[in-house]
């Protein structure tokens, strides 16, 4: 017998395109002789739906899709991802499901019974947890099917409480009684760069547990901020993992039973990339699945010369290609003429359009017509600000003129302390580095440029700076970035208090500050873009904090 991992990339709510591409996927199976062929979790209707499981046409049209995949299911069985209505009368409206089609019908339903209530996710709201737990017989076989977080009854992510079991019970339990030959999980489970080895981890200690193989299908590609990853696997009875399905990319690979009861050797065909590299990789698929899904083809960004904006420009040139990609060069008299250059000449090095439009006759203008309002008063923040707004509203002129998504390039690091502008820099529809600390945009800067100079050095080299007034520099209100993103990291990441950073070795003072900043600009990330989530706790939905509180 022969079974097929489909590592697919589906749009959520397009049922006819996501039920091609699996009935697709079935017919490739069935070619390379496969028996049974695996989707991932709520494959059917794309994930995550979100509200969109509240209106019933949304579950209408999913039940219509799922009878035309089954109606291919002949002679070959397969294990889609889709809502199912609940029909007790107590409980939510909806499961979470995974249907077992095979002789051109729905043979099994088995419902998902542990529904993850954090970070991005909130499965609660809209599904009922299942009690049940039943086997598939399957070609001689038995086939435990679980979804996702089913086989995460213990979680190593958790931090704060030193708890690591959410759940009341934990649905393998009664699987593994039932000595299944294998475990299916069907996955729906985020990107996160961190995130890979405790994944292994999971699958590795069920497998070695309850003495069974498990095979992992996860979904691939990006849905607004949340990227999937793919990475599919299958894990021998010994918790080595024996084969891999690829990072970032679909792949429909078929293998044969006696080979996965047979593997003993760890996988080595597929080189594991490194941690920048993910990221490099998870933010192109980000950027690509952003512009492809929601109709649109053409980015502009503001190029400073700056590390964040070159590393922005790079990444969407090569996720959306060099002709789909105009920047906008904006200096002003507070602009060094290395900037300039350095901004002309990344351009070039890409092969994509660029203007240079100084704004300094503008700035001049908002400085005559605010004169007498803002008389007695020395300039201060306002007046960089104005800078600052000045270039968001060319960029927007550009997006509403040609077309183009304005691509958001501020780095977690200045969201977190709130160094961005409302209606300025911090405009876009889209943010790239909203969940990169700037010391890993450098790192990503040196990672682009491994074996050519593609950013300038100096853009690399020189200190970071707005330019928004003379001589300015990030370090005149900052610490340096090694010691700042060590305090952010343990603060928005970790959860950690301020007084638990401190006993840890940073100074009182500076934690204090820090954290304070974090808290009070908790009204400007509340209107920040959607950000490209590559970490375990990124702004936006998976970080949900008050923006009226008292914080410490």
């Amino acid at each position: 017998m022969k079974i097929t991992l489909a590592q697919l990339n589906y749009i959520i709510g397009d049922f006819e395109g996501n039920a091609d591409k699996i009935i697709s996927a079935i017919y490739k199976a069935k070619e390379d002789g496969a028996s049974l062929v695996i989707f991932s979790e709520l494959s059917v209707c794309g994930y995550p739906p979100l509200d969109m499981l509240e209106h019933k046409y949304f579950i209408e049209r999913t039940n219509k899709a799922v009878q035309k995949i089954a109606s291919h299911c002949r002679g070959i069985a397969a294990v889609i991802g889709a809502p199912v209505i609940n029909e007790g009368e107590q409980g939510k409206n909806l499961f979470n499901s995974a249907l077992f089609c095979n002789n051109g019908q729905i043979e099994h339903i088995i419902h998902k019974s542990l529904l993850p209530t954090y970070d991005v996710f909130d499965e609660y709201r809209y599904f009922e947890p299942s009690k049940r737990n039943e086997l598939i017989e399957f070609n001689g076989y038995k086939f435990a099917i679980t979804i996702c977080e089913d086989l995460w009854f213990e979680q190593p992510i958790l931090t704060g409480f030193g708890k690591s079991k959410l759940y009341n019970f934990n649905p393998i339990d009664g699987l593994a009684a039932q000595k299944p030959d294998f475990v299916l999980n069907i996955a729906a489970s985020p990107f996160a760069y961190n995130h890979d080895d405790v994944k292994s981890e999971i699958l590795s200690y069920n497998s070695l547990k309850y003495n069974s193989p498990t095979i992992y299908v996860n979904q691939v590609g990006a849905q607004t901020e949340i990227i999937f990853d793919g990475g599919g696997r299958i894990v021998n009875a010994n918790g080595v993992v024996v084969h891999r399905l690829p990072f970032f990319n679909e792949s429909i690979k078929t293998f044969s039973i006696d080979d996965i009861i047979n593997s003993k050797e760890k996988d080595k065909r597929y080189q594991l990339p490194q941690r920048i590299e993910k990221i490099h990789d998870a933010l192109i698929l980000g950027i690509r699945d952003y512009f492809s899904k929601t109709g649109f083809k053409n980015a502009v960004l503001g190029l400073s010369g700056g590390i964040d904006s070159a590393v922005t420009v790079v990444i969407a040139q090569r996720a959306l290609g060099a002709k789909n990609v105009r920047v906008l060069l904006m200096p002003s008299k507070y602009s060094s003429g290395h900037s300039v250059s350095d901004a002309k000449k990344l351009a070039e090095n890409l092969g994509i359009e660029y203007d240079v439009v100084s704004i300094q006759d503008v700035v001049d203008n908002f400085d005559i017509g605010l004169k007498n309002i803002f008389k007695g008063r020395e300039p201060d923040i306002t007046e960089e600000n104005i800078q600052a707004r000045i270039r968001g509203i060319y960029l927007m002129a550009i997006s509403n003129k040609f077309g183009n998504i304005l691509l958001n390039t501020s780095n977690k690091s200045e969201a977190a302390v709130g160094y961005g502008t409302l209606y300025g820099d911090m405009a876009g529809g889209l943010s790239v580095l909203g969940d990169i600390y700037k010391k890993d945009v450098y790192e990503l800067a040196r990672f682009i440029n491994k074996d050519d100079e593609i950013i300038p050095n100096n853009s690399i080299t020189k200190p970071p700076s707005a330019e928004l007034r003379p001589d300015q520099k990030d370090s005149d209100s900052l610490p340096d970035y090694d010691v700042l993103d060590t305090i952010l990291y343990k603060y928005i990441e970790l959860r950690k208090s301020p007084d638990e950073i401190i006993r840890e070795g940073s100074e009182a003072e500076l934690v204090s500050r820090i954290v304070n900043l974090v808290n009070a600009n908790e009204y400007k990330r509340f209107q920040t873009p959607p950000i490209l989530r590559v970490s375990s706790k990124a702004f936006g939905p998976g970080r949900r904090m008050p923006l009226v509180a008292r914080y410490y």
